[in-house]
């Protein structure tokens, strides 16, 4: 039997009657992440709370990952625990079927994903940031709060918008160039 890894560390690979070079000579150790590859990044700050920027990774299929910039204040507090549980609804009970995502919750900007409850009692809103369906929530990160700061896994909420306010929701988040500026002004 052949080592199969051995085989494809080789230096030179007949394979199909050709000479083909080594895996290891195509590795690219600095290759962009999934993030930087498949995502643009926008940011969503509420008029009132400075200090409590979310990230939007903004896919070009429409799906917005949702979830807490590096810089968000709670982050500084340290993360004690998050809650689906916002008042009467568990977002988590959010149950989407079929190609449309019949039955996901509608949210609003404004709306509120999640809580994020810090070591020091204090508790944070993870907003919707942008409106359209609540397709998943991220239950990972219950478990493992450090999660959060992994940018792409860390993300709350997954949230899809309508195809037509794709181009308006854009206009209202901040890109990371802008997000600095203001930070910069404070």
């Amino acid at each position: 039997m052949v080592d199969h890894v051995q085989f494809y560390l080789e230096e030179l690979l007949p394979i199909g009657g050709k000479t083909v070079p080594s895996i290891e000579n195509e590795f690219v150790p600095d290759y962009p992440s999934i993030v930087d590859r498949f995502f643009t990044r926008y940011y969503y700050v509420h008029p009132s709370k400075q200090t409590e920027p979310h990230l939007v990774l903004f896919h070009s299929n429409r799906v917005c990952l949702i979830g807490l910039a590096s810089n968000h204040e709670a982050f500084s507090r340290g993360i004690k625990s998050v809650s689906f549980e916002v008042g009467k609804i568990d977002r988590s009970q959010n149950q989407v079927s079929g190609k449309k995502k019949s039955g996901g919750m509608i949210v609003q900007a404004d709306s509120t994903l999640a809580l994020v409850t810090c070591n020091d009692g204090h508790v944070f809103k993870v907003r919707g940031c942008v409106q359209g369906k609540l397709i998943e929530v991220n239950q990972r990160i219950i478990q493992g709060v450090e999660l959060l700061r992994t940018e792409g896994y860390g993300y709350v909420a997954v949230v899809m918008p309508k195809p037509e306010q794709c181009d308006a929701i854009k206009k209202k988040l901040w890109s990371t160039t802008e997000l600095e500026k203001q930070l910069n002004k404070n």
